[in-house]
């Protein structure tokens, strides 16, 4: 048996990562990680002085950048900036639809407004920028799309109604566009992390209530922290997986385990 290069399977040298919601939390933390990784990187997302300061790091990385101030829910303008990011890089090998939101609300407060809101950006937005995308992908005969779900994709949760229903859309796209574009190469794979502890999290977690209740269903016995999602992020952009598709990989403590 030869000498296996492990590194090898996991290195994104010289290919090209699109990151939405790529300006701040988990995004910009993914974007730096794919840019450590080897890949240059189009960050997506609506504030351009903080994509600008994302980009910046990824260049001192050695790596180049492309940030992009654009609003998803613009679904007809999707497909435009999608030709904008092939034309400056000249490829596109990896998506990254991270970009998510959530009201928490009870189910009988819920508005056609926010229901609306969190399905463009959290469903309707992943389709479309992953329909631009896979067209690229598919000239070239290869692709990796992984799309950030949650485990709220496979358990119930006060004041989730709409964003469960979101992201349980996203499981089924996932395995929908898997089987569609296999023939084409492109593996489609989504994470469903539980929940994270980062400075937009941190808010809610001071209500010690709850962090408690939250705990309490983590057989683990903590939060999970960004750097928890990168190993699943790099096995699914990467060579490592290339006979995956259709998953969604859950990194979640042990939560849906119960």
């Amino acid at each position: 048996m030869s000498k296996i290069n492990i590194q090898s399977y996991f290195d994104l040298t010289d290919q090209t990562a699109i990151v939405t919601g790529a300006s701040k939390g988990i995004g910009r933390e993914i974007a730096l990680l794919l840019a450590e990784s080897g890949a240059d990187v189009a960050l997506i997302a609506r504030k351009q002085e903080e994509l600008e300061d994302v980009a910046a790091e990824i260049e001192k990385l050695g790596r180049k950048a492309l940030p992009i101030s654009f609003d998803l829910t613009k679904t007809n303008e999707i497909e435009g900036v999608i030709d904008h990011i092939y034309k400056h890089f000249g490829r596109i090998d990896i998506l990254i639809n991270n970009a998510g939101i959530n009201i928490p609300e009870p189910a009988e407060e819920v508005s056609i407004e926010n229901w609306d809101t969190i399905m463009n950006i959290n469903l309707k937005s992943v389709f479309f920028m992953s329909k631009a995308t896979g067209k690229y992908m598919k000239e070239h005969n290869r692709g990796k799309i992984v799309n950030i779900s949650s485990q709220m994709a496979f358990v119930g949760y006060y004041k989730r109604s709409a964003y469960s229903t979101s992201k349980g859309g996203i499981t089924q796209l996932t395995k929908a566009l898997a089987i569609e574009w296999a023939s084409n190469n492109i593996n489609v794979n989504a994470i469903a992390p539980t929940f994270i502890e980062t400075p937009m999290t941190a808010p809610m977690f001071e209500d010690r209530e709850f962090k408690n209740e939250v705990l309490s269903r983590i057989p683990l016995g903590r939060l999970a922290k960004t750097e928890d999602l990168f190993g699943a992020v790099i096995y699914l952009a990467s060579n490592a997986s290339n006979m995956v598709t259709g998953q969604t990989l859950v990194v979640d403590g042990g939560w849906t385990v119960w």
